[in-house]
């Protein structure tokens, strides 16, 4: 309160208005007792009435009757229910529910099944050696294909491996004038893999033949970081700020491009309509692209361009319920994790996590959403969504969790670290159907697998 309001007690009494003073008056009379002022509804009218004109009569001035007038009295009071001792009173409360009721209702909530609270194992279920693997925030270097082939870089090399057999086999090793390895991403069917350098060229590969099927050249003028499929379309993105769509059926695979950003793209992600395309890149910039509005002869105009994180996004998740709804995490700048209406542009939300945002994953089961986390915990976060309340922290890397990769059944999460670790999770659990074949294909072949190499 500011110095000049204040004021002396006999300004405040000479201050208050007429009614005020009355009231005060009475409240210091001895007279001035409580009052009960009654509900309305509560009262009878008709006995009250009675009581006060007609019943008062005999008592306190007597006056003669007639006989007919005494036989009215005593019809009245009958009806009236004279017996009363209190005008003024509470009306009764209502009855008890009947037990039959209430038995009922409880049988109802005994009958209603309680889902149990999914175990969610709080250490990793196994940690492999990931030597040479670069600790770089832009880089995209783990994936995990639809047919349950798990790949890495490190440094110049692409490893493979197959969690059906357990068989670890090297893809590619590059040149030192090419490389290193900038990303890596598996075609929707599996069958081919995509292979990124930092000398900007793109390979594909037939990762079963270990087969180079042709490089793509021409897309960027420097690194590409982060690619993605949308059926036979291969998009890269690269630190010149380009994003390229390119098909990998014709010899011109150059068919569209998006201008937007004025730094390195290092997230994309396609939605699973293949209509939508989100990207992420180190100018704090998230953008919204329609594939019906992609151009073929000149750069492409996004459909909304999101300006709310404020380091930068690398970290784009499609949620597999909800067509609409993406997931975007920010930078050590930012720390926070978004969720965006793509068909409006509008923020749903925005949760601060604390440290820095690398990676996010849904769970195809449940609705959950798994973070992975730099500086200080380096830590992976799962979130119940949409209230965000944390489900669970998983900790054991000793260096921010740049990438994480998810098992074609959802089971299974694997997260490389920036201290050369390879951890796999089974933090989604398991649903009835894929628990036998999920223990069987992550969890034997680790038993005699120490070193990826």
């Amino acid at each position: 309160m500011d110095a000049g309001s204040e004021c002396s007690p006999a300004t405040k009494s000479q201050s208050r208005g007429p009614l005020q003073d009355q009231f005060l008056h009475r409240k210091k009379s001895r007279e001035n007792l409580d009052r009960f002022i009654p509900n309305r509804s509560a009262m009878d009218f008709d006995y009250a009435h009675y009581m006060l004109t007609e019943a008062k009569t005999g008592k306190e001035n007597p006056i003669a009757s007639s006989p007919s007038r005494e036989a009215y009295r005593k019809r009245l009071a009958e009806s009236l229910n004279m017996n009363r001792t209190r005008i003024l009173a509470f009306r009764n409360k209502p009855p008890t529910p009947a037990d039959t009721i209430s038995t009922d209702c409880s049988s109802l909530r005994a009958s209603e099944p309680v889902k149990a609270r999914r175990y969610i194992p709080q250490t990793s279920e196994k940690t492999l050696d990931a030597p040479d693997l670069q600790d770089d925030y832009y880089l995209n270097l783990l994936d995990w294909g639809s047919s349950n082939v798990l790949a890495i870089a490190l440094a110049n090399t692409v490893y493979l491996w197959n969690a059906t057999d357990g068989n670890t086999s090297e893809l590619v090793t590059v040149d030192d004038d090419l490389g290193p390895v900038t990303s890596v991403k598996f075609a929707p069917d599996g069958r081919h893999i995509s292979v990124s350098l930092n000398n900007s060229d793109v390979q594909l590969w037939d990762p079963t033949s270990n087969k180079l099927l042709r490089t793509l050249r021409g897309c960027h003028q420097s690194r590409v970081g982060s690619l993605d499929w949308n059926t036979h379309i291969l998009t890269t993105g690269g630190m010149d700020g380009r994003i390229v769509n390119n098909d990998v059926r014709i010899r011109s695979h150059i068919v569209e491009t998006y201008s937007g950003h004025h730094q390195e793209v290092c997230g994309l992600k396609w939605s699973a309509s293949g209509q939508q395309l989100a990207s992420g890149g180190n100018d704090n910039l998230l953008h919204i692209w329609d594939r019906s509005m992609a151009s073929v002869n000149s750069p492409t105009q996004w459909l909304h361009r999101l300006e709310d994180h404020t380091a930068a996004v690398k970290a784009l998740a499609w949620c597999p319920f909800q067509g609409n709804l993406l997931a975007s995490g920010g930078g050590g700048g930012d720390k926070c994790i978004k969720f965006w209406n793509t068909h409006t542009g509008a923020c749903l939300n925005s949760v601060d996590t604390g440290s820095q945002v690398c990676a996010l994953l849904w769970n195809k089961n449940e609705r959950e959403l798994l973070s992975s986390h730099g500086f200080s915990q380096n830590q992976l976060t799962l979130w119940k969504y949409p209230s965000m309340v944390k489900m669970a922290e998983l900790t054991g890397h000793t260096s921010r969790v740049l990438f994480m990769a998810q098992s074609p059944d959802g089971c299974t999460v694997a997260s490389a670290a920036g201290d050369e670790t390879l951890r796999f999770w089974n933090v989604f659990g398991s649903p009835a159907a894929a628990k036998a074949a999920s223990r069987k294909a992550v969890t034997e072949p680790f038993a005699h697998i120490n070193r990826i190499r």
